[in-house]
Formats: structure tokens, C-alpha cells, sequence
């Protein structure tokens, strides 16, 4: 159980997102649209010209606008609160396609920090987030990066590249032919001061699936809320294409996990890589 919980949260995330995109369109929808650009540019007209720029489309074809402008977003930001392994699970950062990412994460009460600078990962927790990532391993671990980050090992590094990968991320979205049908239209509303049309889907077991897309410019997912299942939660989609400024600690705060040499390193490394392993399986 401990081996599934560390690191779990950012693939649990990935997952609902791509489960949101995943569940509502079709492939051959897709392939008429690409590139931000045009999309911006079609959908800021149809904004001018109706309050309803998706009128006479349907919640498939919606869909499918929304797939496409999402796929082609060069970067967003991630929040909310998200269930996996039955834990409660926070989330706050913000991805490019370049791999950049920083934010925040939280889990059994506990919080970090997490950035990624290229191909390099640095985590920064409290004792609550290490307990709760590393388990029986937390002793010692924990004072050891007391207010220090923690640089992932070298032998996890390329798992640990996909959990900040937004290109590998969107590169799925839609192909699950088994999620692709099924989405109705809900009342419009309202996500950041932002007007939406709303897509929902019914699922096996009483899961709802309710997806906000932005109605004015670029049809984006600005928010998934998920209900009645077993993994219940809500993420809000923002800051689409606005540069991610993530950048590397001073080396002075940082624990090299490869450079140490001790038992305890060897287990955090060994730990920390089978984690990563595990969650990025898991979002698979």
C-alpha cells in the first residue's frame, strides 16, 4: 500500500484529466482541427458574433473543440482537489510543454513544494508529506531534507520526466474509443469569472462526469468535476499558454540523493524511484 501512495498524486491528476478529454470525443473530430492559433482565432469571432458560439453543435462535437484546443496548448495550470487510493489528494502547479513545471502538492495532511527545471525534479516536503510518500522509510529521511529539496535520483529520472510532460500527457487524449461516447449537454454556467458550456456523462456504477468549456476564445477545459464514484473530485484548468518560470534551488538547499553514499540515501533513492515508477504506471 505505501509503495502505491508515494508519488501517486500527479499521476492520479494526469489520469482525471485525461479521463475528462478522454471520455468525450472522437478521433475523426480531431483531425479537422489543430494549432491554437486558428482555434483562438475562429472561436474569438463566434465569440463576437453569438453569445452561443457553440449553437446547433452537438455535446460530441463540443467535445472534440474542446480535445483539440486543449491538445494544443503550449502550457496550463492545475488545481483542485482529486481522490486516488481512496486518499484525499490536493493539487496546485502549473506545466509547459517544454517540461517546466512548479506548484504544490498535498496528501495526509501533509504539503510540498515541486519544481522541474528541464529533465531534473526537485521535491521540498514537510515530515508529514515524507511520512506519508515514503512510509516505514520516513526515519531519518525526514530530517535529513528537513527545509532542504531533494533532487530525484538519476536512475528515476526519466519516470520521473513523464509526470511533468504535458506533450506526453495530451498525446492521448481521445484514443480511449471506449470513453468516447455518450456526453450530453448541461445548463451553461459560470468557472473564474469565465462563461462555460458544460458536457455531461453518466457512468457504470452512478459516476457522474461533468466537463466546463470555455465559451469565449479558444474552447478550453476549464474545469472536470467528477461525483458519485469512487474517485470523486474537481480540477480547474487555467492560465493557458502563459510561460512557467520554474527554476532550480540553490545548491546549497539541495540533497543530491546519488551523491550521498549512505544507507539511508540508498534507501530514499531506492524508495523514491520505485514510487515514481509506480505512480507514472498507474497514470499510464
Amino acid at each position: 500500500m505505501a509503495a502505491k501512495r508515494k508519488f501517486l498524486v500527479i499521476a492520479v491528476v494526469w489520469a482525471a484529466a485525461a479521463a475528462g478529454l478522454a471520455g468525450c470525443s472522437t478521433g475523426d473530430e480531431l483531425k479537422a482541427q489543430s494549432g491554437t492559433e486558428k482555434i483562438e482565432a475562429e472561436d474569438a469571432a463566434a465569440t463576437k458574433a453569438s453569445d452561443n458560439p457553440f449553437g446547433g453543435l452537438s455535446a460530441d462535437q463540443i467535445a472534440a473543440k474542446t480535445v483539440a484546443a486543449t491538445k494544443s496548448a503550449r502550457s496550463m495550470r492545475i488545481a483542485g482537489k482529486v481522490t486516488g487510493d481512496g486518499e484525499l489528494l490536493t493539487v496546485d502547479f502549473a506545466v509547459d510543454s517544454k517540461g517546466s513545471c512548479t506548484g504544490k502538492i498535498g496528501m495526509k495532511g501533509g504539503n510540498a513544494e515541486l519544481r522541474q527545471v528541464g529533465k531534473v525534479m526537485y521535491i521540498k516536503g514537510d515530515e508529514k508529506f515524507w511520512t506519508a510518500s515514503v512510509g516505514a522509510q520516513a526515519d531519518g529521511i525526514t530530517e535529513l531534507l528537513k527545509g532542504r529539496w531533494m533532487k530525484v535520483p538519476q536512475g528515476a529520472s526519466t519516470n520521473v520526466a513523464g509526470v511533468c510532460d504535458l506533450k506526453a500527457m495530451i498525446a492521448d487524449l481521445g484514443k480511449d474509443t471506449a470513453e468516447l461516447r455518450g456526453m450530453t449537454k448541461g445548463p451553461d454556467a459560470v468557472v473564474g469569472g469565465k462563461p462555460v458550456a458544460t458536457l455531461v456523462k453518466k457512468k457504470p456504477g452512478g459516476e457522474t462526469l461533468t466537463m466546463y468549456v470555455a465559451k469565449e476564445g479558444a474552447p478550453y477545459l476549464l474545469k472536470v468535476v467528477r461525483t458519485g464514484g469512487a474517485e470523486p473530485g474537481a480540477l480547474t484548468f487555467s492560465d493557458y499558454n502563459k510561460p512557467v518560470k520554474a527554476v532550480a534551488p540553490p545548491p546549497d538547499q539541495v540533497v543530491d540523493v546519488d551523491n550521498l553514499g549512505s544507507a539511508a540515501a540508498g534507501a530514499l533513492s531506492a524508495s523514491t524511484a520505485a514510487g515514481f515508477r509506480s505512480g507514472t504506471a498507474a497514470g499510464a
